[in-house]
């Protein structure tokens, strides 16, 4: 099922890429720097990071496969305070550029019918904190660990790895990267890269490295800048849009660091990306997320709010937590909306 190895000249030409101080721009921003340009240097990224046949050839877990009953009680002895926070935002009733319905709901972002007691939302957007499933993204219709997209995934939703099968949930060390905060500024400016050597340098300030199984979590400060200068357009290339997020290059530390789970406020990906639009057509201009759910097997939380997080983290000098939430038990479907906790 695995797919067989790329070719060497094209192992050859990753390294080489990745040893370039500096990629030229030929996307035209500056996030073309150490992005792929070429879909055979795409290609040799996602075979570097596979986990494809890791767990076996037909399993569908993907990265929770790291989360183990061990590193559940460890996080559970991370307890100390008992102080709890909410990492969801509150569902948003309002339409605007950057919380968006999706296409051909018709609507809207939230709908609530009688008295409240119905919700009808479309979650996969940058509206609504939600976590996707493993099957919710394709790469030239190939699922992770290699399922035919046509042959598992239909108008009922999935065959295999669908979010139900996450339903007793997400439990383990949660940490906070608090870029802004290590940059000494209130919030990211949309299109704001974050790089691994970021990582590193927050690990060093904030006194933790990343482990096996750990889910983390990048604060740009969507929602403070948002409260202050109002919603702005994430989709380049009009003026002054975008959004902060991971650039593509975290891809390999996320990957020999054995991270389970990335969240962010925004969608996760930088946009601009710097990836050559060749590439992007093939990971709904998202290869952050496509890298990571595709090749890795990884589970990915977009339009998170961490702003009572960073704030209580700073009080407890502590980045790293107890993180713990569920999905709905929805069989089929290709994610949910999610309200996971931090408990210090």
């Amino acid at each position: 099922m695995k797919l067989k190895a790329l070719a060497a000249a094209a192992l050859v030409a990753i390294l080489a890429w990745y040893s370039m101080p500096a990629r030229a721009q030929i996307v035209g921003n500056a996030n073309s720097d150490r992005a792929p340009q070429t879909i055979a240097e795409f290609e040799a990224l996602k075979e570097q990071v596979s986990n494809w046949g890791r767990w076996g050839d037909d399993d569908e877990l993907g990265l929770l496969n790291l989360v183990t009953n061990e590193k559940r009680k460890a996080a559970a002895a991370l307890v100390e305070t008992g102080v709890a926070v909410s990492l969801a935002h509150t569902l948003i009733t309002e339409k605007a550029v950057d919380t968006p319905n999706e296409p051909g709901q018709g609507l809207g972002p939230f709908l609530m019918e009688n008295n409240g007691t119905r919700f009808t939302i479309s979650f996969h957007s940058t509206t609504h904190s939600h976590i996707d499933a493993v099957c919710q993204f394709d790469y030239k219709g190939l699922l992770y660990n290699g399922y035919k997209i046509s042959e598992v995934k239909g108008p009922d939703g999935c065959a295999v790895s669908d979010i139900n099968m996450n339903k007793s949930g997400f439990t383990t060390r949660g940490i906070l990267m608090d870029i802004p905060r290590l940059r000494g500024v209130p919030y990211l400016e949309p299109g704001t890269p974050v790089y691994p050597e970021d990582f590193d340098a927050w690990e060093k300030q904030a006194g933790f490295k990343v482990e096996e199984g750990d889910a983390i979590f990048l604060r740009t400060g969507r929602w403070k800048r948002r409260e202050e200068v109002g919603p702005w357009n994430l989709i380049p290339p009009n003026p002054e849009a975008g959004e902060a997020g991971y650039h593509v290059s975290v891809i390999p530390w996320l990957h020999e660091r054995g991270v389970a789970i990335i969240g962010a406020d925004m969608s996760n990906d930088v946009r601009p990306s710097g990836v050559h639009p060749d590439v992007l057509q093939f990971t709904r201009t998202m290869p952050v997320h496509s890298l990571f759910i595709v090749d890795m097997g990884g589970y990915v939380i977009d339009a998170m709010d961490f702003e009572e997080l960073s704030e209580v983290a700073a009080e407890h000098n502590r980045w790293h937590f107890m993180v713990t939430g569920a999905p709905t038990a929805a069989k089929g479907g290709t994610g949910s909306l999610l309200n996971l906790t931090a408990i210090f």
